[in-house]
């Protein structure tokens, strides 16, 4: 790859342009999962770059826009369920909040780093949220100021859900520990969206592209030997985990691997394609009780 300057990630919040890129693909397709117009907008050419650079387009496109759905089908269940506020950590170019057919006095509020909403805003000054957005310039490894917008988050808003979206990968299992400790301290923080990586993912994650392209400017850093007892001893349960191969499989959308790997899979033992088919997804937890 070269040296450093050449990688196409040069630090984590980079991703939000990458990420975005697949989101506007999604939306172009005939049988889209998701509209996301705003997408496009987002990428700047910067999203695309970084994609064409990252290569292995076709499974980030599934990958992302699969997750997509998930986490948009769980914060409209958890919004029927009675959430009032939506604290989206590490928000990115997410647009949900622009997007998602949301009650008007949702309130919702994205936390990350002041550029990336400088350049968020200048974008979307011409659209209108559809519920009440609010946006907090952060660094949430900051654990005082992180502290401070927890308090003030869970004193407005009855019923909280957090997102971390792309987040907690990035993150060493300490850090992470601490996070969901913060979160579970907070009375009327009831529900939490995060990523969910399996341990034969990280196996693969160690020897495959995305290590090679992450690199050291925005390693994947959450391992923990057990991921549901892990949650649990920081005062979370799982309540729904969504893989997204079983997801893509529903919405006959399967993951876009080789024809000739399609036909290994069905004489694989049945506890290897299980760990296959369970690599990743997106968790639904709730407080321990």
């Amino acid at each position: 790859m070269g040296n450093g300057a050449e990688k196409p990630i040069q630090q984590v919040s980079d991703t939000a342009f990458w990420v975005a890129t697949y989101r506007a693909i999604e939306t172009a397709r005939k049988d889209a999962l998701f509209q996301d117009p705003l997408a496009e907008l987002l990428t700047d050419g910067k999203g695309r770059e970084i994609s064409a650079k990252m290569g292995n387009t076709s499974t980030m496109s599934w990958s992302i826009a699969i997750r997509t759905y998930v986490i948009d089908d769980y914060i409209r269940s958890a919004v029927q369920q009675g959430i009032d506020t939506v604290l989206n950590l590490g928000a990115g170019l997410d647009t949900r909040p622009y997007r998602m057919d949301l009650p008007p006095n949702l309130r919702w509020i994205e936390a990350d780093f002041p550029h990336v909403f400088d350049f968020k805003e200048e974008r979307l000054r011409n659209t209108e949220p559809r519920c009440q957005l609010e946006r907090v310039c952060i660094d949430l490894s900051d654990a005082g100021s992180r502290q401070q917008l927890f308090d003030g988050v869970s004193t407005q808003g009855k019923k909280v859900l957090v997102i971390t979206e792309g987040v907690t990968p990035y993150l060493s299992v300490e850090d992470v520990a601490a996070l969901a400790k913060d979160l579970c301290a907070q009375p009327s923080f009831e529900l939490w969206i995060t990523d969910y990586f399996s341990s034969y993912f990280m196996e693969l994650y160690r020897k495959g592209y995305l290590l090679k392209r992450l690199g050291d400017k925005a390693p994947f850093k959450f391992f923990p030997e057990n991921w549901e007892e892990f949650f649990k001893s920081c005062g979370w349960s799982l309540k729904q985990m969504r893989y997204l191969a079983d997801e893509g499989a529903r919405l006959n959308r399967p993951s876009p691997t080789p024809w000739y790997f399609k036909l290994l899979f069905r004489f694989m033992p049945k506890a290897k394609r299980t760990s296959l088919s369970q690599m990743s997804g997106y968790a639904l937890l709730g407080k321990t009780v």
